[in-house]
């Protein structure tokens, strides 16, 4: 039941999930201000672009397209702040979406998020960790998985992004400083040039990715252009977020970058 004047803000992140979620919550509330909101990190495959162009048609709806305006892309991010990640999440998400969102969101929107029906815990966890947004989670309430929507989109006429033909897990940028071994060893074979150039960052930051644990405990870092291109195991990895769920609630950065 809608309230009036109610506004429902829809994070579409230009993956399957996000982008079925944002069709429900347009059935749920066609009587309601819907915005479907895109946070641009200038940074994601370009074919992001034509997934969203082509899911503005199939909506019939408007994405709203924010960016930041005091960094470029998560390139300059890392440039500009000298760091890559810690415990709060990447600094290029904070940066690039978080502080984006919470410029954008007010505190009586209804907020819908793709949460898949794997993942149940997490919106219990990000409910908990952000107990004053209203959060939705429609693929949850219907059970609907990351396949299922997969599948939903493609009925619809739209071809999947990009990064999941190239055998992505998630349609966010390539170069992602939250990545592991799995993960840095596809961009390598895939985007040869991404990996280079975060490999030359590491080495200007002085801060390595990629760990190792001794059999005491004692850790090691694993600089890019030291990584075996046989170390990890993309297919177990957790498949990497980006967003208001990255990291803890508070954007802290006093703890040690990556």
């Amino acid at each position: 039941m809608s309230r009036e004047n109610e506004r429902v803000v829809c994070w579409f992140s230009c993956g399957v999930t996000s982008a079925v979620a944002t069709k429900i919550a347009l059935d749920i509330w066609s009587d309601s201000e819907v915005r479907i909101v895109y946070c641009d990190t200038r940074s994601e495959h370009p074919d992001n672009h034509r997934f969203m162009d082509d899911c503005e048609k199939w909506y019939g709806h408007e994405i709203e397209r924010l960016g930041s305006e005091k960094y470029h892309d998560i390139w300059d991010v890392f440039e500009k702040t000298r760091y890559l990640v810690g415990v709060a999440g990447a600094r290029c998400t904070a940066e690039l979406k978080k502080k984006i969102r919470f410029a954008y969101q007010r505190p009586d929107d209804i907020q819908v998020y793709g949460f898949d029906s794997s993942e149940n815990v997490r919106a219990e966890r990000f409910r908990e960790n952000n107990f004053e947004i209203d959060l939705r989670t429609p693929l949850i309430d219907r059970g609907m998985s990351k396949k299922d929507c997969a599948e939903v989109v493609m009925r619809a006429g739209i071809e999947v992004p990009e990064m999941y033909r190239l055998g992505f897990a998630h349609a966010n940028c390539p170069a992602c400083p939250k990545g592991q071994m799995g993960h840095w060893n596809l961009v390598r074979r895939v985007f040869p040039d991404i990996f280079e150039r975060m490999s030359k960052v590491e080495r200007d930051l002085d801060v390595a990715i990629n760990k190792t644990y001794a059999g005491d405990g004692e850790r090691k870092r694993v600089f890019l252009d030291e990584l075996d291109p046989d170390a990890g195991n993309y297919e177990t990895e957790p498949v990497l977020e980006c967003g208001l769920s990255c990291g803890v609630q508070e954007v802290l950065f006093g703890e040690e970058s990556a």
